[in-house]
């Protein structure tokens, strides 16, 4: 990481905008700073809980002309209400913060503020939570043991709607054993053969005609496969289908 000056980040620097005070002002215990966007760069915010995390961080992104961090979040709630209020270009995120989960956030996210690229910063290196990351969809996945030029190059693909993996961690996507056939994310056959015709433009009460189904259950299956997949609109499950081969394009 990123040698870390404890100078820096002192509250009397006069680098924070008075009309900004996003989470003061409603008492979130996390340390939140926000200032004014210029929209000619790639602006970022900062969602980590460690205050000197978070601070290096700023120094790092900061450091270059075309990036600017607009805001730092400690927790998931503040982290999602200032991407809502700011809409920076690319969302640097930890996984593991106050007030929820990280992974859960990403796919909310992407709904509430589809042109904000995520990228994921963590401790996590395990191949499933980058997987999920960017299946929930994040565009880059970084770890914190390799961060410096990986997460400047992971934010700058990002702004341009390119992916990044960490290169260790996508080796060892790449040489993990193929999923077992069957359903994908433990879809049942019934919740494939939903999503298969939610895929296709039906209706639930079309979808329950076809199924013999009510339409009650048809809607309480659509929430299980959202929930088991973490997607919530109709394009994004439209999309999951084509994806993992459900339907034919």
């Amino acid at each position: 990481m990123t040698r870390i000056d404890p100078r820096a980040g002192d509250p009397t620097l006069p680098d924070v905008s008075e009309d900004l005070t996003i989470g003061a002002a409603i008492g979130h215990a996390s340390d939140v700073r926000a200032q004014r966007a210029d929209r000619t760069k790639t602006t970022v915010v900062i969602a980590d809980d460690h205050t000197v995390v978070r601070q290096g961080l700023r120094m790092l992104i900061d450091n270059e002309d075309q990036l600017q961090v607009l805001a730092e979040a400690g927790t998931v709630p503040d982290a999602e209400r200032l991407t809502r209020a700011h809409r920076p270009t690319v969302l640097v995120l930890d996984l593991n913060m106050p007030g929820g989960n990280g992974l859960d956030a990403i796919p909310r996210l992407r709904q509430a503020v589809p042109e904000t690229a995520i990228v994921v910063l963590t401790m996590q290196d395990d191949p499933a939570f980058a997987r999920q990351a960017l299946q929930s969809g994040a565009l880059g996945f970084v770890l914190k043991e390799a961060a410096d030029e990986e997460l400047l190059e992971a934010i700058r693909l990002a702004a341009g709607g390119d992916t990044y993996l960490n290169p260790r961690l996508g080796a060892r996507m790449a040489a993990a054993p193929s999923e077992p056939a069957g359903p994908p994310d433990d879809l049942s056959d019934r919740e494939v053969e939903v999503l298969r015709l939610i895929a296709l433009g039906h209706t639930n009460s079309e979808i329950a005609q076809q199924l013999f189904l009510s339409t009650r259950t048809v809607e309480t299956h659509r929430a299980h496969i959202q929930q088991k997949i973490n997607r919530t609109s109709r394009a994004e499950l439209v999309r999951y289908a084509l994806e993992h081969h459900l339907v034919d394009v």
